[in-house]
């Protein structure tokens, strides 16, 4: 049906038990899969991690939200395009080069914020936007290609699970230092200015981090693999290649569910920031990260669960997925509805604080959730490790682009409060059917990143 599905069909419990009889090699922990994972992981804490837990404030801790959703609008607008061109990148530099460039654009966007919050300056918020998007779309085309090639086919949902839970680490680390500064505002408006200079200081290190990963050729796998991480193919090649790649049956068809799923980030961020106290969005940044850790890395162990065959696994979760969304989507289409008549500002000792408060946390674990099927789902499309990295740039590309519009129109306020809900409950019921044509076949065919690993480990011996 779709172009990914090539080859005969292989059964699960084969796949399984070739799985089970690998021989397992000795590594050097600091060569090892979950060592480059806490790397790659500590890298995305002090990155989109700690960009993640301004935002998670609600319109990044500023009192409305409307000109960080026009800033972010700016940010992820450029990241369509350093992410579409992040393989020839690659291609100069290295995939180790390429994450440390990524990371180097985060701190602007934080002084941008600093300043507008202690001086009411605008333009550096839209500087350190513009700074952040050219770099950070550079950056989760890396990490995604990392996370997707490093793990051995049996660790990939953990691999997943641990370094996502670093993303959210950053919310949770945010959520507790707005909290202790911030816990005396039970009223409506902006964080105080030194959370902004922790951030700043915590994005600063993230090039330094970043010099700890492994390159590709050093990483040492359990199952005896190479990992090869690389674009040697000319510039020319390298742009056709991916257009040819994004308009794919297989890539086109997931597209819808892409959109749905990262739409969802501002709605909800705007959500917390209209309706709620200063100190209640201190603690929904802080909790809803403890619950995505949790829950992400919950589903990362299912991921791995080889006594469930691939299909089942891939279905299952799809379904959950799916379900958990609509309960959201219809919860938010009440509750922001009566909110656009009534406005209210919620504190956590208000009447009625209960069900609105935990609609955003519902919200943030689904976020989690569908993120991370992303990552597992996109891994199974690639047919090479080369694709692997044109397929993560196409992802955090589409990404960046339904978030571009997602926070552009939240910066009109209609949006922010009920537009986008009743938009985002449509783009869900858009995208399952298209979405599906893609899930039900995975698993029939065998799995795809055993299959291009195998050839990677026989293309590396014929080489010797």
């Amino acid at each position: 049906m779709a172009s990914f599905e090539k080859g005969p069909p292989v059964n699960d419990e084969e796949l399984n038990s070739d799985t089970s009889t690998t021989s397992f090699h000795e590594v050097k922990w600091y060569r090892s899969t979950y060592y480059n994972a806490l790397i790659l992981g500590l890298c995305t804490f002090l990155a989109p991690g700690i960009w993640g837990a301004m935002n998670s404030l609600g319109g990044g801790g500023e009192e409305k939200p409307y000109l960080v959703n026009a800033a972010n609008a700016l940010t992820f607008g450029l990241m369509v395009v350093s992410c579409f061109l992040s393989s020839v990148i690659v291609r100069f530099i290295g995939i180790k080069w390429t994450l440390i460039v990524g990371t180097m654009g985060y701190a602007p966007y934080a002084a941008g914020l600093y300043t507008n919050n202690r001086f009411g300056d605008e333009w550096l918020v839209i500087l350190g936007a513009a700074l952040c998007g050219i770099s950070a779309g550079i950056f989760w085309m890396t990490e995604a290609a990392i996370a997707l090639a490093y793990p051995e086919p049996y660790n990939q949902g953990r691999f997943l699970g641990l370094w996502l839970s670093f993303r959210v680490g950053g919310q949770i680390l945010g959520g507790a230092i707005s909290l202790g500064i911030n816990a005396h505002l039970s009223t409506e408006g902006g964080v105080s200015y030194t959370v902004y200079l922790i951030f700043i200081v915590l994005q600063a290190l993230g090039p330094f981090a970043a010099l700890l990963l492994n390159e590709p050729s050093k990483v040492q796998r359990r199952d005896g693999i190479p990992v090869q991480l690389q674009v040697k193919n000319s510039i020319g090649y390298e742009l056709r290649t991916m257009s040819k790649l994004f308009i794919s049956k297989k890539f086109l068809c997931i597209i819808p569910f892409i959109c749905q799923a990262v739409y969802t980030e501002a709605v909800m961020f705007s959500y917390e920031g209209l309706w709620f106290s200063v100190r209640a969005r201190a603690l929904g940044s802080f909790l809803s990260g403890i619950i995505a850790l949790i829950i992400g890395n919950l589903l990362g162990a299912f991921l791995d669960n080889k006594s469930i065959s691939l299909k089942a696994r891939t279905r299952y979760v799809f379904y959950f997925v799916v379900a958990w969304q609509g309960l959201c989507w219809i919860w938010a289409t009440v509750l922001t509805t009566e909110f656009y008549k009534s406005s209210p500002v919620y504190d956590w000792t208000d009447p009625g604080f209960g069900r609105a408060f935990a609609l955003f946390l519902f919200w943030v674990a689904g976020f989690q959730l569908n993120y991370m099927f992303l990552f597992f789902v996109v891994g199974n499309l690639a047919n090479d490790q080369e694709e692997v990295i044109r397929i993560a740039g196409l992802l955090r590309g589409t990404e960046s682009a339904a978030q571009c519009v997602s926070y552009g129109l939240s910066s009109v306020s209609v949006m922010a409060a009920v537009g986008s809900v009743y938009l985002n409950f449509a783009l869900w019921a858009v995208a399952i059917p298209s979405a599906w044509l893609i899930i039900s076949q995975i698993g029939l065919f065998g799995d795809k990143k055993v299959e291009r690993e195998t050839r990677a480990l026989r293309d590396s011996s014929n080489d010797d």
